[in-house]
């Protein structure tokens, strides 16, 4: 694929090589966190030494040996990841940088997928709104991540069906049962209270990440006619001059930021929330920190 079509050369070109270490040596930090102890591929059994995990006795061969065997794992080379991306047509509305928020969304999907090729990583894509759903297997390669991005891509647009984040992490359950690392992408109304369920079920097998791409405020100049495409019609000048509408769509805003964080802080999954390109890098090696942290807990 020549660098003039393909994304990951793009985005390459954007991120100097010191950020690219230090972002991919935090997630080497969840590698090891996801894929230490179990889960892995048997190799032997071995004498138990003091400092081994007891949860790897193998109790029937103990029993036959006179003394403690412990079952030996092969530690696995891959990170397995999925993208869990939502296309619903919030996602093509427009964010506080002005970008729209798609733009926003693409920008985390190449980043994330940038540092997995780096790694060599297997990366998996679930895709989806209320209509539609794509799937892609965990593979690792430029080609595969090439179609994979292309495969986000497309699907976001303007007359996209509405939202269906449930659905989405849904797939991610019945589709996936090696533990993965599942990095959510959707807008900062979600996940919401209606998702607790599907997370907390998810939570029990995988690692979660969520990275949100925030909303323009409707009352804010500047920004155009997409900054709420689930809401009414666009405000017109005169009321987004308003200053009590203005502090009525903040308080509205914060309360469902709180709602999600909410959802978010009992599930324990770590989040952040990007207004647009610029900040997008800083915020998600923010993220990795702060995910390496509690996987160490």
């Amino acid at each position: 694929m020549s660098t003039s079509t393909s994304r990951l050369a793009k985005v390459r070109a954007r991120l100097d090589l010191p950020t690219v270490r230090r972002a991919t040596g935090l997630l080497e930090g969840r590698h090891r966190s996801i894929f230490s102890g179990h889960g892995q591929d048997f190799d032997d059994q071995v004498e138990y030494r003091p400092g081994d995990d007891i949860g790897d006795i193998d109790w029937k061969s103990s029993a036959r040996a006179g003394h403690p065997i412990i079952r030996r794992f092969v530690r696995e080379s891959n990170l397995a990841m999925v993208l869990a991306v939502d296309t619903g047509r919030n996602m093509a509305a427009t964010a506080p940088s002005g970008e729209p928020k798609s733009k926003v969304a693409m920008f985390a999907a190449d980043v994330v997928a940038y540092l997995a090729r780096s790694r060599g990583d297997l990366v998996a894509l679930v895709a989806g709104d209320a209509e539609r759903m794509e799937q892609l297997p965990g593979r690792a390669g430029t080609a595969h991540l090439e179609l994979l991005l292309r495969t986000v891509e497309a699907p976001l647009s303007l007359d996209a069906p509405p939202s269906d984040l449930g659905r989405v992490l849904d797939r991610v359950l019945t589709w996936f049962t090696r533990r993965s690392l599942v990095v959510v992408i959707t807008d900062e109304a979600r996940p919401g209270p209606e998702h607790e369920d599907a997370l907390r079920r998810l939570r029990t097998r995988h690692e979660v990440m969520v990275i949100a791409v925030a909303d323009a405020l409707p009352t804010a100049h500047g920004i155009g006619p997409t900054a709420d495409v689930d809401g009414a019609a666009p405000l017109p000048a005169f009321l987004r001059d308003d200053e009590k509408l203005h502090a009525e769509a903040l308080a509205a805003v914060e309360a469902r930021k709180a709602d999600v964080r909410a959802v978010l802080r009992r599930r324990g999954i770590e989040s952040v929330t990007v207004a647009g390109e610029d900040d997008l890098v800083d915020r998600l090696i923010d993220l990795l920190g702060r995910q390496r942290r509690v996987a160490r807990r």
